[in-house]
This record gives C-alpha cells, structure tokens and sequence, in this order.
C-alpha cells in the first residue's frame, strides 16, 4: 500500500513515522515535507500544500492508496473534495464540514442550533460594536478571530485594557469577524475522535497541551509548547461526560447537516462546574498532541483508517508508558522570529518531530516552532525527565521551550 501525508510539521512527521511502522505500507510519501522527514517518507518538496491540481496528479501517477491531511488550511480550501472526486481515499474531512474549524461563527452556531455545551458568545463585526460589547460584557472575556489563525487568533482578555488591546489588534485593518465569548475557568483537555459521518471513535486517552508560550502559563497565545498524554488526574467519568454532551451529539449535528464528515475530529474541551464545555473544534490533530498520542498507540494506523471507512467496530491499543513532549521554538515566537539559527545535537533521531529545521551545511531553524522532543516512561515523572533530556542535548542561540510541561499533572 502506498500513502501520501499532506503537510510539513511535526505532526505530519509524526504521522509518517506511524504509517511508515505498518506492515501494510510499502511507501509513504510527504508534500511537500521537510528537510527532516527522509528518515520515515519520500519527500516531495517540489509541490506545494496549496496545489490541489498537482497532489491529486501525483497521486493518481504513484497509484497512491490512502492520502492523510495534516494541516488545516488544505482541508478548509478542499484538497479532500478534489482528491475524492478523482476516486483516492481521504483521511480529512470535505470543504464544507472543515468549516468546524475553518469558521468559528460556523461552529458556534451549530452548537447552539444543537445545544452541544460551549461558552455563550456573540460576533461583532465593528470596532465600534466591539467596543460597546465589552462596555456590558466586562473582563475577563475572550476575543477569537473567524478563519484559521494557526492557534494563535485567540486572545484571552484578563483585564479591560488587555480586552481593548484585543480589539485594536482585531480590527485594524477595519472591519472584521471576531467572536466574543465569556471566559470559562477550569481546566482544559484534548479529545480527538474518528468521525466517519453518524458513526464515531473517540480515543480512549485524552491529551493536555499548553498553549502559552511561557511557564507558568503566561504569555501569548500559540501553537502549542507541549503535550502530554495520559492526563490521569482527569478521571475516566469526565471522558465519558464529554463523549456523551459533546462527541457523539456534533457528530449528529454534522450528520444532520448533511456534512458528511470523514476524518479525525479535535475537541478542546474545558472542565466547568456545569460539566464539560466546548473550548474550540479542529477538523485535524492538533499539534502537538497528535505527536504523544501517536507515541502511544499501538493499533495500526491504517488498519485503523480501513476499519473506520468501513464503519467497522476499532479497539484502540495504548502502552502502558507516559508520554511528554516538548517543543523547542525561535526566540520571538509567536511573534516575529529570525530563521537561519544553527541547531546542534539533532541527528536525524526519532526522539524528535521536526516542524522547522532546514538542513544546509548545518541544521538551521526555518520557522517559529522547530521541533519537539519526546520523551517516554512508566510515569509521567519519568516521562518528563526523559524529555527534558532529549531538550537537553540540542544547543542554539536561536531556541527557547518551556520549563514546566505537564507541570498539572506533577
């Protein structure tokens, strides 16, 4: 079986590497990819995510099995669609049902129409209207802008100054579609289910990323600084709360929709005193949990994907160990950040999911999260280590992380 993985980060590193390990895969492919991942996919540099005429002739010449979507922007402009249309398998939702991600106004509406637990909200479109919100609608609150914003499009208004900054920064450029939403207090939680229209597989682990660039929870809004899975000291009724109020009814919202969503859904959810709430879908894996939890499953991914086409009962396997990963990310970050660091200790090793390394006559970093680096063990405790030491041996002037992953479940 031949299979082509979209994307050029960490989580499409990880990806590759997973279906590499089937004993049914005897290619896996990568557009456009990085410098990184030779070590688990031919990578196809000279095509970009973007081309949608160019993937699907490649796939189509490489008689290629099952194509796997990595990253949104693909998914919200329709790669699935074209590729579908021309009779490949498509791990990664259609152009209409990506819009859980693609548009918050979207998602939010479908959870009201719904009544699928999630913050009350309004969009406002002005500065003007936005300004006169947040006069009866006071801090903390919290400001989304619509459209894919690459996790960093949400800011989190403690104080009223930070909520007007918040709206200068939305708006000006003119008018805009941001939504507003109250600020919910709890604790936070990534869910990811195989939805294959009316009929769903949550994962059986849940994740916890961090999502502020600096310990402590402090600084702006990213991507993601780290993961980790499992999140123990979250008990197993919380997951069954949130696949009961949460997964399995949008899964039926998007059925009755007639979405027909094919793909693997992400809940961000929050603990509330009212139960699990809805913080964000995305219409992929998130970055960086998909690296720790594929870490940890030992199903075969595609024997996985072939089970879920064909609405078949899945088992997922997990080890026993803890996994904890931490990512190693440009100074500047989620800002501006200089390209062109040299990184040293890097050696190709699987220990690490690159995202934004350029191999030259050295390792350079060639984006704002570079690279993350795992770490294994029968704790969480040892787990942590084992990534810290892994952070540890990679030298750069251009790099920072943080120091207290999994520090909630310490």
């Amino acid at each position: 079986m031949k299979v082509l993985v979209i994307g050029s980060g960490g989580r499409e590193h990880a990806l590759c590497h997973k279906l590499k390990q089937s004993a049914r895969v005897d290619e896996v492919f990568v557009i456009p990819g990085n410098d990184a991942m030779v070590n688990v996919a031919t990578v196809v540099s000279a095509i970009k995510e973007t081309e949608q005429g160019k993937i699907q002739a490649f796939a189509l010449e490489h008689g290629v099995d099952w194509v796997v979507i990595g990253p949104e922007q693909p998914l919200t402009e329709g790669l699935a669609d074209v590729l579908t249309a021309a009779g490949i398998k498509v791990f990664g939702p259609n152009k209409r049902a990506a819009q859980i991600e693609g548009s918050k106004s979207f998602a939010k509406e479908l959870m009201a129409k719904y009544g699928i637990p999630t913050a009350a909200y309004q969009v406002v479109t002005t500065k003007e209207d936005a300004l006169d919100y947040l006069a009866s609608h006071p801090a903390p609150i919290v400001l989304k802008q619509d459209g894919l914003a690459a996790g960093k499009g949400v800011i989190v208004a403690m104080t009223h100054e930070e909520a007007v900054g918040a709206i200068e920064f939305f708006y000006q450029d003119g008018d805009a579609e941001v939504v507003f939403e109250e600020f919910l207090a709890g604790e936070e939680f990534s869910l990811m289910v195989l939805v294959n229209d009316d009929f769903i597989v949550p994962f059986d682990v849940i994740a916890q990323d961090h999502k502020r660039a600096y310990d402590g929870d402090l600084g702006p809004n990213t991507g993601g600084m780290g993961a980790y899975c499992p999140v123990s000291h979250i008990g197993d009724d919380v997951l069954e709360m949130t696949n009961e109020t949460i997964a399995y009814p949008v899964a039926r919202a998007m059925h009755e929709e007639g979405l027909n969503y094919f793909g693997l859904l992400y809940i961000g959810a929050i603990i509330t005193e009212d139960g699990p709430k809805v913080i964000e879908f995305n219409a992929r894996f998130g970055d960086p949990e998909c690296q720790v939890l594929l870490t940890k499953m030992e199903s075969d991914l595609i024997e996985v994907l072939e089970a879920l086409d064909n609405k078949k009962a899945i088992q997922l396997q997990w080890s026993d160990e803890a996994v904890v990963g931490v990512v190693l990310a440009s100074e500047g970050y989620p800002g501006s950040y200089d390209k062109g660091h040299k990184v040293y200790g890097y050696d190709g090793s699987l220990d690490y999911y690159i995202s934004g390394l350029k191999k030259e006559e050295d390792w350079v970093t060639d984006g704002g999260r570079v690279m993350l680096a795992i770490g294994q063990g029968r704790s969480i405790e040892e787990a942590v280590k084992s990534s810290y030491d892994k952070v540890g041996q990679i030298t750069s002037d251009g790099l920072f992380h943080r120091k207290d992953i999994a520090h909630r479940a310490l």
